[in-house]
């Protein structure tokens, strides 16, 4: 069976990191981007972390430049915007592909565990994923789910 722990992503700062770092912990995974229409949900989202993460609760943000080119920038200035516009503090990782042949393996299995209004794709930035502690997806949340609303699903998860 596979889970979270099973994948690594590369962060914003170049290093390789297993995501087996978070086994046991509820995850938030994320694909953002700095240019869109839901750009200030990285407030919310920096909100839910702050607020859940001493129970063991984590936000993973992946940015993504596949939609509308709205993530064009580099590594350094995604980290700079998202720290000096909203105070992101959760792990944000290296611009990713969600969809397609390049999709980032993480993405491809996020996908094939909780497709969407039965298609196999993400369709838009700030597409959401909860993981369990057992690191399994227990939900996917469309990018018009406000990170607020996200709440109480956290809370349930956290509390197995």
């Amino acid at each position: 069976m596979t889970t979270l722990a099973d994948f690594s992503a590369t962060a914003l700062d170049g290093t390789d990191q297993s995501l087996a770092q978070y086994a046991g912990q509820v995850a938030l995974v994320v694909n953002t981007a700095s240019k869109c229409g839901f750009t200030p949900q990285y407030r919310g989202l920096e909100e839910l972390y702050q607020q859940h993460r001493d129970a063991g609760f984590v936000v993973l943000g992946f940015p993504c430049n596949q939609f509308a080119h709205q993530e064009p920038g580099s590594a350094e200035e995604i980290a700079d915007f998202c720290s000096v516009n909203y105070g992101v503090s959760f792990p944000m990782f290296a611009r990713v592909d969600v969809n397609g042949a390049g999709a980032h393996p993480l993405w491809r299995w996020l996908k094939q565990e909780k497709g969407g209004l039965g298609v196999s794709t993400v369709k838009w930035n700030f597409t959401k994923f909860l993981v369990g502690r057992d690191g399994r997806v227990i939900r996917r949340y469309g990018p018009a789910t406000a990170p607020a609303r996200i709440g109480a699903d956290i809370e349930r998860a956290l509390a197995t």
